[in-house]
């Protein structure tokens, strides 16, 4: 029996993960930076210093900033934030734009100078901006996730001084309670009305943006070359509006999407599938909700001894997810739940990240098929067994062992990946 102070730390976790933000989540990360020290310098800066880490120089290299009208690039998120950004709205920090400002961030972007470094720190997620005004300064550091701000400081007054985990992996005691039986049974008990509102914005908003993807050109149109050349059965409709969401969000669509473990894409990949299995099977709305419960939480659970950036791509662990929510909705518990994560961890546990763009798209129509493969694989009688590459002799085992590798056993395939990235240019990136 799962206890009541489980049952409060998932309805938190949930409540704390699937929160909606505009455009790709790490130049939004640096925006919302950029907003934050504007407000305690209380100027317009006449001088930009911006210090980050590898990975989000990889990931922010090749993707639009959402409200500006296709401009791309750091020196253009730092500069949305510091000229427009509204710092309450965090991860929604250039929801309203106008042409007008952004003719003010392009004269800004022309007349400040922006200097760009790439961290030292060893986590993989870190940004400092210092922005100037004549003797004037303000300092703002966010490290280990979008919205962790553990430094401000105006000149020498400090502001906010948090105690910081240089490896960027630090799971709050909520996450470590995480594993798959208990997320199984937390979706079988919950009182649902707990956290509809939180999911039933996920469904409204995501579908929503996967939707506008199908209807426009976004990016290399994934989605509707899915549909397109593989037909509207079920399984490619799951892949395809998983796509068409990350079509659309990382080629300029200023839609919001709900997250998971801090990322857009992910939020899409745990959910979309998830939703369009229920609409086939003509699932109950409440069927649907404990579902994207199992997806949700598994995610969560899969990206925790990973951390928010790597090189380990996180539509992966999304997939597994997806597939983890698919095999609930059709009477899965939580024998073949772990087996389908097992299976699909054991599918796709290669794919690199080598950084936001159009591609993702089809990484996830990759990630959402290694999922359903791993439920079909436990469906009919066929697994991957202990011992068989990273696979271990139970769920929990196996989750640890491919964390290990995609956390220590990847950095350097991570750092080689940004080398050949920045090609020692960071500023023109």
């Amino acid at each position: 029996m799962l206890n009541q102070k489980r049952k409060a730390a998932y309805t938190a976790i949930l409540e704390e993960e699937l929160i909606p933000a505009m455009g790709c989540t790490e130049p939004i990360a640096i925006a919302y930076a950029g907003a934050l020290a504007r407000k305690i310098l209380g100027a317009m800066p006449d001088m930009v210093e911006l210090t980050v880490s590898g990975n989000i120089i990889k990931n922010v290299k090749s993707v639009i900033v959402p409200h500006t009208h296709g401009r791309k690039g750091i020196p253009c998120a730092v500069a949305a934030g510091i000229c427009i950004g509204d710092p309450d709205q965090k991860l929604e920090v250039l929801a309203h734009v106008n042409d007008d400002q952004l003719t003010e961030m392009d004269r800004f972007l022309k007349t400040t100078k922006i200097t760009i470094k790439e961290s030292d720190a060893p986590c993989p997620f870190d940004i400092q901006v210092l922005v100037h005004h004549e003797e004037d300064n303000a300092y703002v550091r966010i490290i280990g996730s979008h919205t962790n701000v553990v430094s401000m400081r105006h000149g020498e007054q400090v502001l906010v001084d948090r105690p910081i985990s240089d490896q960027g992996i630090s799971v709050s005691s909520n996450r470590q309670l995480l594993n798959v039986e208990d997320i199984v049974a937390y979706a079988d008990t919950v009182d649902v009305n707990e956290v509809r509102a939180v999911l039933q914005r996920q469904i409204d908003v995501n579908m929503a943006i996967a939707q506008e993807g199908m209807n426009e050109k976004y990016g290399a149109n994934i989605g509707k070359i899915l549909l397109h050349a593989y037909g509207t059965g079920v399984q490619n409709r799951a892949k395809a509006y998983a796509a068409a969401g990350s079509d659309a969000r990382m080629n300029g669509c200023e839609m919001p999407v709900v997250i998971n473990s801090g990322s857009g894409n992910q939020g899409m990949t745990t959910s979309i599938p998830v939703i369009i299995y229920a609409q086939e099977c003509h699932a109950s709305q409440e069927q649907l909700y404990r579902a994207l419960i199992v997806s949700n939480l598994v995610t969560i659970h899969l990206k925790n001894g990973i951390g928010s950036l790597s090189a380990y791509c996180g539509a992966t662990s999304a997939g597994a997810g997806a597939g983890a929510g698919v095999c609930y909705l059709y009477g899965g518990r939580y024998r073949e739940i772990a087996h389908t994560i097992v299976n699909a961890l054991a599918i796709n546990s290669g794919m690199l990240c080598d950084g936001a763009k159009a591609s993702c798209a089809a990484k996830i129509a990759s990630a959402v098929e290694a999922g359903l493969l791993g439920m079909q694989m436990y469906m009919h009688d066929s697994e991957f067994y202990c011992g068989e590459g990273l696979v271990a002799k139970n769920v929990e085992e196996t989750i640890r062992a491919f964390s290990t590798i995609a956390r220590e056993g990847m950095r350097s395939t991570d750092s080689e990946i940004i080398h050949f990235m920045i090609h020692g240019d960071m500023v023109k990136s």
